[in-house]
């Protein structure tokens, strides 16, 4: 596999972090520390384990500790936190966006959390409010308050001077927001229209009002579509009253992107992206243990039903021998059509408007798959065991698990979303149960009709 710059990068640092952590030299370390973004400082504390992870913490200057906590894992910043005594947490995430504050927020301990809403003047415990009123995985869990309006009745040049006054702009400001007295949201300024357009134009003649603001109800990966359909760097929140209410970054957004990509890949194997990869082995036993424990059940099944004919694989062991065959075409058939429903349905390309025009195209593509394997795989059996019957057998019981398995793939996501329950996490066990049960039913059961 080729590594990218960033994991060349990131395997680098560690290098040089473990060399200098091992010969106690702290200057080195803290040196290598000043020379990193926050983001890079969390991977290299979510890369170390326990006891160098936690030297690691107490080098890191304070001024960035704040935005380190923010890029870790829920359980790596739990364990954080526990380091650290209740004034000095609170005094590293005082300066944190609101946004990010609120993210914190239901991992701090009470006390933490008490000082630190204590410490807030009124202003500022209001805004904390607003984004803490809103789900964590929406567009108003995600915004940012920190936002600078304008009134379209003003001139350009009124709000070139009023930005001087205030000195500076939040950051990853691209637009201003335009409102009216009531604070409703009524369109765009770019700062690029600003500074390129006649000062004397109001800023009604030249603020885009095609861009609608973002109902703060919205899920974040609807954000997320949002952002990449319209490459927004980005874009306002408003209430269903129109009301604006803050801003959505592209930042957030990347971050938004990036854990709903882990989550998919760690929830097909059962995981959770949240955990730290360095949690005591007793923790991470405990946890994957219910995992193994359905995947066992699932075993149990697909053995029960090989166990129905015993008799007739005593009688004909070449069915035993070919029996995986069918199970792990059918497998493998089955998690390819099942990887892009998940995928189709995470980015809302699939629905009841095109599900069967889908379905039809998986059946056809299952079929066509059936035909050409079948027959590669009835040749190559009827030449290993010198029995043309045999590979007839396995050629339509491979025929019939792979479009069981196509159908399987296409239905079980589409079932577990209408359940509620996420089609990655529990798609996989329920599709590689159906594929063996099918599979051996299939093969066993024509060998045990045909031959005996």
């Amino acid at each position: 596999m080729v590594e990218s710059a960033e994991q060349k990068s990131t395997q680098q640092r560690l290098e040089t972090l473990s060399t200098a952590l091992h010969s106690g030299t702290a200057a080195q370390v803290r040196q290598l520390l000043a020379s990193l973004h926050a983001a890079e400082i969390g991977d290299l504390l979510q890369s170390l384990p326990h006891g160098p992870r936690e030297i690691l913490w107490r080098l890191v200057d304070a001024e960035d500790k704040g935005e380190a906590l923010i890029e870790v894992n829920d359980d790596v910043r739990a364990g954080l936190i526990e380091e650290m005594e209740t004034d000095q947490l609170v005094a590293i995430i005082e300066g944190l966006h609101t946004d990010d504050l609120a993210d914190l927020l239901q991992d701090l301990p009470g006390a933490a959390t008490h000082e630190l809403l204590h410490s807030m003047d009124k202003q500022n415990r209001q805004r904390l409010e607003t984004v803490l009123s809103y789900p964590e995985d929406t567009a108003g869990g995600l915004m940012d308050l920190d936002i600078v309006t304008v009134r379209a009745n003003v001139t350009l040049d009124v709000v070139l001077r009023y930005l001087r006054l205030r000195g500076e702009i939040p950051e990853l400001t691209d637009n201003l927001m335009v409102v009216d007295r009531f604070d409703h949201y009524q369109g765009l300024l770019s700062l690029a229209t600003l500074l390129t357009s006649d000062p004397d134009a109001s800023v009604a003649e030249v603020m885009d009002r095609a861009v609608d603001g973002i109902l703060a109800s919205t899920t974040d990966d609807a954000v997320a579509r949002l952002f990449e359909d319209r490459d927004l760097i980005s874009a306002p929140v408003v209430d269903e009253a129109g009301k604006l209410l803050g801003r959505i970054t592209i930042d957030d957004v990347v971050d938004v992107i990036r854990e709903e990509a882990d989550h998919s890949l760690m929830s097909m194997a059962g995981l959770d992206e949240e955990n730290d990869i360095f949690a005591p082995a007793m923790l991470s036993a405990r946890r994957r243990a219910v995992w193994l424990g359905i995947n066992l059940a699932t075993a149990f099944l697909a053995s029960w039903v090989i166990g129905l004919y015993e008799a007739t694989l005593e009688k004909v062991v070449a069915l035993a021998v070919l029996m995986p065959i069918v199970a792990s075409m059918g497998g493998i058939a089955g998690s390819q059509t099942l990887t892009i429903m998940i995928r189709g349905l995470a980015l809302g390309q699939v629905g009841p408007t095109n599900a069967r025009t889908l379905m039809i195209k998986e059946i056809l593509v299952s079929i066509m798959n059936s035909i050409i394997w079948s027959v590669v795989v009835a040749i190559v059996a009827t030449a290993w065991f010198q029995n043309t019957d045999i590979g007839l057998i396995i050629a339509a019981a491979l025929m019939i698990n792979l479009v069981c398995a196509a159908l399987a793939g296409f239905s079980i996501p589409l079932a577990l979303k209408h359940l509620g329950i996420d089609p990655a996490l529990a798609g996989g066990v329920l599709l590689t149960t159906v594929t063996d049960v099918v599979g051996f039913m299939a093969f066993l059961g024509l060998g045990t009709w045909y031959l005996l």
